[in-house]
């Protein structure tokens, strides 16, 4: 049975507040006013300046497959966060879907969750607020959720997972390091859970990806435009340096362009040398400008005026990254970054978790998930592959594919491989990605880190005609050098 898109939902009001122990009586009587789906909408008050609101989506009993998934925010959160075709994707898969708010409000007055250079935020005035944002939602609102599921359908979820991107998948690292008995399974996409030039122009960066193309794009044994694994392409940005005579500028670097982009895929350091945060790989250069505009006017400068140096009129430019990280870790990291390392607890609870990150990635310094599986691995002695894997999407930009990229596979079969992994024990040894932008009949097959996909036979279009292999050719990382955040610890 298939579950039209445009479904006639029964929504239900919780007029007064619920807890747990009137859920099962909220759900008996939710009565079903069309056969395929129901939406519970409540709100959750507390005794702290939290007040929350969550939603649950509820299949027909028909279809419903007896698995509870919990799905992440995005950004500033403040609302239900689920693109609309990943949703029907898994309702029509007969999953109970669970999400809440992360216990603040999106509206008009903090530009409906978007944040803005010198908006007053309220919720970055209270600590609970602050902390629930990315630490603790989830696992408030988790137990309620599924007791009303358990309530509506007469038996507990066989199994719970959890699926997020960007903020999203920091809750997720903050659920198993935090909360390693609630989910079976946990997916996390491009987590931003470590936060902390001069300005190119679109052109300029198009020119630079399309120079790194021409060079590394056969690296993986097919002309597609998409590099499967940046860090092997030898680059070296100086080759596109403006003659001293050259009036044409558009097909050539200045020496102020150069130093930009050099200091942008090197990434801030201390003065000692040691990196603050990784820089961006070659021929993500593409997606810089989103980096350059949005990323920093509605989030960076919201963080820095509200939670950090309290002053709305505060210049995101006089930020000093030899003295001020210090004091966002102080007053922001300690409440939201989540880096830890020791998965232990995690782990002993029978946990499987799977990551995945962009190349292209337009908001994260693409290696930083590499670089923390690193210090997870430095801390359990060794491979974590039976309970933690990482995958990296050629081409991917945050979350989702590229629009940069319409020929870049946009969907990600990551959930599946989880639940498979989770229920029959098979290991994720690769994840299938197809639908591109273009609409075209294309798929690709995603690796566990550091294996790549590479090309032997057959149609270039048919993610079978890859193996994965070849992890000994990844470039050398730095391990253990990421300080950013008060809860790293090596």
């Amino acid at each position: 049975m298939r579950l039209s898109t445009t479904l006639a939902w029964a929504v239900y009001q919780l007029a007064s507040a619920i807890s747990t122990q009137d859920c099962a009586t909220f759900a008996r009587n939710a009565v079903l006013s069309n056969p395929e789906a129901t939406l519970l909408n409540s709100s959750y008050p507390t005794e702290t300046p939290i007040y929350w609101d969550f939603q649950l989506s509820l299949p027909d009993a028909r279809i419903y497959n007896s698995l509870f998934l919990a799905i992440g925010n995005g950004g500033m959160a403040g609302k239900y966060d689920t693109p609309a075709n990943e949703f029907m994707w898994n309702i029509n898969k007969g999953y109970a879907i669970a999400g809440c708010d992360s216990g603040h409000e999106a509206s008009e007055i903090n530009n409906f969750g978007a944040g803005g250079p010198g908006l007053f935020i309220d919720y970055l005035q209270h600590t609970e607020q602050v902390e629930a944002w990315i630490h603790n939602s989830i696992a408030m609102h988790t137990p309620t959720s599924r007791e009303v599921v358990e309530s509506f359908y007469g038996v507990q979820p066989e199994y719970s997972y959890f699926k997020g991107c960007s903020t999203g998948g920091a809750q997720e690292f903050a659920l198993a390091l935090l909360w390693p008995d609630l989910f079976d399974g946990i997916i996390a996409g491009c987590p931003a859970n470590c936060k902390g030039a001069g300005f190119l122009p679109q052109p300029t960066l198009d020119f630079i990806t399309s120079a790194v193309l021409d060079k590394c794009d056969l690296l993986d044994g097919v002309a597609d435009r998409v590099l499967e694994n940046p860090l092997v392409c030898d680059f070296d940005i100086n080759t596109l340096a403006c003659e001293p005579s050259a009036t044409d500028l558009s097909s050539c670097l200045t020496p102020a362009q150069i130093t930009t982009v050099e200091a942008i895929y090197a990434g801030p350091k201390y003065p000692n040398g040691t990196q603050i945060y990784p820089g961006f790989p070659v021929s993500s250069e593409i997606e810089w400008m989103r980096q350059e505009t949005d990323l920093v006017q509605l989030f960076t400068s919201s963080i820095l005026q509200n939670l950090v140096f309290k002053d709305l009129k505060y210049d995101i430019l006089r930020f000093n990254w030899d003295s001020d990280v210090d004091r966002v870790d102080r007053e922001a990291g300690i409440l939201i970054d989540e880096i830890g390392v020791d998965f232990s607890r995690f782990k002993a609870a029978g946990g499987k978790m799977l990551v995945f990150q962009g190349w292209a990635d337009q908001y994260i310094g693409a290696t930083w998930p590499i670089q923390h599986l690193h210090q997870i691995e430095d801390s359990h002695g060794g491979s974590v592959s039976d309970f933690f894997n990482l995958f990296m999407i050629p081409g991917s930009g945050h979350c989702l594919a590229s629009s940069k990229d319409p020929n870049v596979p946009g969907a990600y079969h990551i959930l599946e491989t989880l639940v498979d992994w989770v229920e029959n024990g098979v290991p994720p040894e690769e994840v299938m990605t197809d639908q591109p932008l273009n609409g075209e009949k294309v798929s690709r097959k995603l690796c566990p880190w550091p294996q790549t996909a590479r090309y032997v036979k057959g149609d270039v279009n048919d993610w079978t005609s890859y193996v994965c292999g070849g992890g000994e050719m990844t470039a050398s990382l730095e391990k253990g050098s990421i300080v950013c955040g008060s809860n790293y610890k090596s």
